[in-house]
């Protein structure tokens, strides 16, 4: 039996489709047969055919390769599009590559798997280009097991500093590239000594081993960089990146990783930031850190991926000038032009670090000459640690669609990710992963839903929160109706739910400092993180306009000018930007304190009712998945009250207004 859940590659019985004679063979032209990504996907189809229909497609190979149109004549690292049509007697996939005909072939399950007809799905021809280039999971894994902000158990990965190979690590790249990703950085980006030592002969036959399977799925192997290995591994006494004698260690050092790893694709980095060393510890600039590796892992056709979370964390919380949010722009936009070509800046949706929302990180859309790639969070960090139900993938969708006045057209994220707005080469979008090895992989198996949307959403910009949210539950969950509309209608909601209960209007971080879970209002406030919400007995919020911070400026026309006033500024981000009276009338009408109390009561209240809805299930799903949510419910409802409870009361009585509902505030 084993020890982990299947999810989506489970491939369960189904009815529909059985009837479909063209699923009796299938026609795969473009990419070598050789090919280990075409034989897995063979492989694939078969295994998933027989499971769910019953059927044992016959499979026929074409030699010609796929059409040029398929391309549209441009190329970005290897083209992964497809094309999947039907003819008289099979189904037909083409592509240039085995990477696409496993996309096709999961693109085919996948419709089988959610009972939709193969004859109305792909009559009129279906071609698929990726959306992005680049479609990563970041893993935030520590060699000893743990998992840095993990919520679904222990690493898979490691176990006691040595490398875990084995049956589930297969079957999580089939999983992964069964939704489109592409990439895997497998370790911590705060590299502790151990991991360090991945790059040395001790790690180097696993870490083929395990590149060699990513490959077979098309996923290439990422690894986190320490930039201090060579003090930490290399013997000097210097990390500087103009040091002649830091510049030839890392020459020697990656030509052998490359050498006994040829299927890495390059590495992850955290420089000067959080207590990470750096080249500002030599008075050097990130471009002279990211560019020396750039320059020497360029011969191997490897990419260097440099964070953009580089600011001030020892802070004084008197200083209402030094702003966390301003960090990322002030670092970055001036070098805008000087990085190197395989260089990615890996920039964070927000300016700050996850928060159920923030504005928009001005990087993006106010680099214009540099390569970039967007970060966003699926392990629940702030977003309830994979208890609370917070399905995430709206405000992804909302995250692509803002519109950053970088030029007069394909100036949305999205675009600028993707490669459309500035032609760059490399770029794309990467989340930190919430994965573990729990039995259902993320813990609470609704968050699964998070990890799958992901994927999804990476792949085909264009789906909506709902598609994924509907195929997800199908394809692990039931194939019923009811259910599935039912599951889907407390996923869909449940992110706004979780932000009205904890911290709406913008403001963010008034959790536990310890863990990031549970309410503590001033949990962040006098500490050195810049984490302030700066309430006092008369106001709340931020003061970041051109009168405080200055950060409302560092955006485009016409965000700057928008974020700039209070009046213009959107009611869920006004506190962000300004410092604003409990009296101030928002856009909705009511007064700040007022929405306070609002949200925090309806919070709660809305979210007892997605766990009642989820009780009703009971003998209709799963029984396993069914009480694992359950008791997961049942504490997200005991961290509603709390939150509840806690901001109202403290609101209060800091400001001495009474709920003009007249209801309890404790």
């Amino acid at each position: 039996m084993k020890t982990y859940a299947d999810l989506w590659i489970g491939y369960k019985e189904r009815k529909a489709n059985r009837d479909c004679t063209q699923l009796g063979k299938f026609y795969l032209s473009g990419a070598d047969k050789a090919d280990k990504i075409v034989k897995n996907a063979v492989e694939e189809l078969k295994t998933g055919l027989k499971a769910m229909l019953d059927v044992e497609p016959k499979i026929v190979f074409g030699e010609a390769a796929a059409p040029e149109e398929i391309t549209n004549g441009k190329a970005i690292l290897d083209s992964e599009e497809y094309r999947i049509s039907l003819r008289e007697d099979c189904v037909a996939i083409e592509s240039k590559s085995g990477a696409g005909i496993l996309y096709g072939v999961f693109d085919v399950l996948r419709t089988v798997a959610c009972e939709k007809e193969i004859g109305k799905t792909y009559a009129a021809g279906k071609r698929v280009r990726p959306a992005n280039p680049l479609r990563m999971l970041d893993h935030w894994d520590n060699m000893d097991g743990s998992i840095e902000r993990g919520y679904s158990g222990e690493s898979f990965f490691y176990v006691n500093n040595e490398i875990v190979i084995n049956e589930r690590t297969r079957d999580y790249a089939r999983m992964i590239a069964a939704v489109g990703i592409n990439g895997v950085v497998i370790n911590n980006v705060n590299v502790k000594q151990a991991a360090s030592y991945m790059i040395t002969d001790r790690y180097f036959d696993k870490l083929t081993e395990l590149g060699e399977i990513f490959a077979g799925y098309g996923i290439r192997l990422f690894l986190s960089l320490n930039y201090a290995s060579t003090i930490e591994i290399g013997g000097l006494d210097s990390a500087d990146p103009l040091d002649e004698n830091v510049i030839a260690w890392w020459k020697d050092k990656m030509a052998e990783v490359f050498r006994r790893i040829p299927t890495l694709g390059g590495f992850l980095v955290k420089a000067d930031s959080e207590g990470r060393p750096g080249p500002f510890t030599y008075g050097r600039t990130q471009v002279d850190g990211a560019n020396m590796l750039a320059d020497i892992v360029k011969e191997y056709n490897g990419i260097i991926i440099w964070r953009c979370f580089v600011y001030n964390c020892r802070q004084d919380w008197r200083d209402k000038k030094t702003d966390r949010a301003r960090a990322g722009y002030d670092n970055f936009m001036p070098m805008d032009g000087d990085y190197h070509d395989n260089v990615i800046l890996q920039i964070k949706n927000g300016p700050m670090d996850f928060q159920i929302r923030e504005p928009i990180s001005p990087l993006l859309g106010g680099l214009k000459k540099t390569n970039q790639m967007l970060e966003v969070q699926i392990a629940q960090e702030y977003t309830g640690h994979q208890i609370d139900v917070c399905y995430l993938i709206p405000e992804f969708k909302e995250i692509l669609g803002f519109k950053t006045y970088c030029k007069e057209s394909d100036d949305t994220v999205a675009d600028i990710i993707s490669g459309n707005t500035f032609e760059n080469r490399y770029c794309g979008i990467a989340a930190v992963t919430n994965t573990g090895n729990d039995f259902n992989w993320t813990g609470n198996y609704l968050a699964g839903a998070n990890l799958y949307g992901f994927g999804r959403l990476a792949f085909g910009t264009g789906l909506s929160s709902k598609e994924i949210a509907e195929e997800f539950v199908r394809m692990t969950i039931s194939q019923d109706k009811e259910v599935v509309d039912q599951i889907v209608n407390i996923l869909l909601p449940s992110r706004e739910i979780y932000e009205r209960y904890t911290s709406p209007l913008g403001i963010g971080w008034m959790v536990q400092p310890a863990t990031h879970y549970g309410c503590s209002v001033d949990g962040y406030e006098y500490d050195r993180w810049g984490t302030y919400h700066r309430a006092d007995h008369l106001g709340i919020g931020v003061d970041r306009t051109d009168k405080g911070t200055g950060y409302a400026l560092q955006y485009n026309e016409p965000n700057a000018s928008m974020y700039n006033d209070p009046e213009k500024c959107p009611d869920e981000l006004v506190l962000f930007f300004h410092h604003l009276p409990y009296t101030h009338k928002l856009h909705s009408g009511k007064t700040v304190i007022q929405h306070i109390y609002d949200t925090h009561f309806e919070g709660y209240e809305e979210a007892r009712q997605l766990a009642k809805e989820w009780y009703q299930l009971k003998g209709k799903i799963d029984d396993v998945i069914f009480e694992n949510v359950s008791e997961r419910f049942e504490r997200q409802l005991i961290n509603a009250r709390e939150w509840c409870d806690q901001v109202n009361s403290y609101f209060f009585r800091k400001s001495g207004i009474p709920d003009e509902k007249g209801r309890q505030i404790w």
